[in-house]
């Protein structure tokens, strides 16, 4: 039973057994990002003029998802499953062997989506499904062990599964892409595919963390937390209503599916007002600023969801404009999230040992707070002129749009190299905002 109380939460020490596991996922997990963005200035022009179905869109977007989104999640669990929930992961050869099929698996795939290349398509696919179902295994094999089965929890599960849907999915739009066997419903698959990607495997997974992260780093204190298990509840339900009305044509089951998704977002954005709200200390840092920012982005997805739905084949730029923003959310998202925990995990691999022998850097001191901020306004800025853009058809707004989000990209680079170096900033240059993140 969830209480409806929460706690100010401890902190939670990084897994040592587990740190390089999770680097090595967000070491690749951030060169894919870094190729996304490229990506996304290439092919601006193209998402301007409504060619979201174009090959190079369609390799780039899989960098974003596979590569910078599931590699993240998976990373993420190896530190979330042992510290938070009980449940070390059951196997770390085969969370290193999952690792070393997706992760190149990713690079060949998408190259192949916006090539054309079919060799590339079929090896590619081959890596990621395996990839995939030794991650989803070895997770679900260590589900079983944990201590506490909460909203985290069986939002990790629920995941998962929309998980192994989005293979199977994405499986049949490949062949496709040979056969044309699909015919007209392709387009219908293909959204069924992206909302159980980004809605029941990404954003699902964002709440069950979130349930647990949120209030950790915020220091909230007496959050209602009931609002967590109706979002999980309502985003599941909503996209299976929402896949099987597209898969089967029926308006009625897709607009009950939109309307359930509606729903699971607000309850996802109230739960988070709730932790924000009830936070001990009022100055908000970078990551969670990230953070409310994302969820700002989600929300406009949110409401441009029913006119998507409305017309979305009729006004293509639309369709792209919606996705954008809740791409845009979810990376954004993340990325404060890395700002909460890869400077952790980077200060205990290098200095927890060290404590007490010689002067050690705090973990706010591991990157700069001005250059993480400077990175959240080219990012945000970025998001929302790509998407007026898009909207307005200029290709010249579009590209300049794409080029703030990829040099937001480089600043959060750069700072994720000193962190992994474990080279702090000088104390001297650290501003009061800056300590307090």
């Amino acid at each position: 039973m969830i209480s409806a109380e929460l706690k100010v939460a401890t902190p939670i020490s990084p897994a040592a057994n587990s740190i390089g596991l999770a680097g090595e996922h967000f070491a690749a997990a951030t060169l894919y990002l870094l190729a996304g963005a490229a990506g996304l200035v290439w092919a601006a022009p193209q998402l301007a003029g409504g060619a979201y179905l174009s090959p190079h869109v369609a390799g780039i977007t899989h960098l974003f998802t596979l590569g910078w989104l599931t590699m993240t999640i998976f990373g993420a669990l190896c530190q979330l499953l042992p510290v938070a929930l009980g449940a070390p992961v059951r196997s770390t050869r085969v969370a290193h062997a999952s690792f070393w099929t997706f992760a190149p698996g990713v690079g060949v795939f998408a190259t192949g989506l916006a090539t054309g290349s079919v060799a590339l398509h079929h090896a590619g696919i081959c890596l990621v499904a395996a990839g995939v179902l030794l991650a989803v295994g070895n997770v679900a094999a260590s589900l079983p062990r944990a201590r506490a089965r909460d909203a985290t929890w069986a939002g990790v599960a629920l995941a998962l599964t929309f998980l192994t849907s989005t293979l199977v999915l994405g499986i049949l739009l490949l062949h496709n892409q040979h056969t044309g066997y699909l015919g007209a419903a392709r387009l219908r698959v293909l959204a069924t595919h992206l909302h159980v990607a980004i809605v029941g495997w990404v954003l699902i997974m964002i709440v069950a963390v979130s349930h647990r992260l949120l209030p950790m780093f915020l220091l909230a204190r007496g959050a209602d937390t009931r609002w967590t298990p109706r979002a999980l509840a309502l985003l599941a339900v909503g996209v299976g209503f929402l896949a099987a009305g597209l898969m089967l044509g029926a308006r009625v089951l897709t607009w009950a599916g939109a309307l359930l998704l509606q729903g699971g977002v607000a309850c996802f954005l109230r739960q988070a007002y709730g932790f924000y709200r009830a936070r001990l200390r009022k100055q908000l840092d970078v990551g969670m600023r990230f953070a409310g920012t994302a969820l700002g982005f989600l929300a406009v997805s949110a409401v441009l969801g029913p006119a998507v739905l409305v017309r979305g084949a009729a006004l293509p730029r639309l369709a792209t404009v919606y996705v954008v923003f809740g791409l845009g959310a979810v990376v954004l998202y993340v990325i404060g999230f890395f700002y909460k925990i890869v400077p952790l995990l980077a200060w205990t691999a290098h200095f927890r040992g060290r404590m007490g022998r010689e002067p050690v850097p705090t973990v706010a001191q591991l990157y700069s707070g001005r250059l993480a901020y400077a990175q959240l306004a080219l990012m945000a800025l970025g998001v929302a002129t790509l998407a007026a853009g898009i909207a307005s058809g200029a290709a010249a707004v579009a590209r300049s749009g794409a080029v703030l989000f990829f040099g937001g990209v480089l600043v959060f680079v750069t700072q994720l190299a000193r962190i992994a170096l474990g080279r702090a900033v000088r104390a001297a240059a650290v501003s009061p905002r800056e300590a307090a993140a």
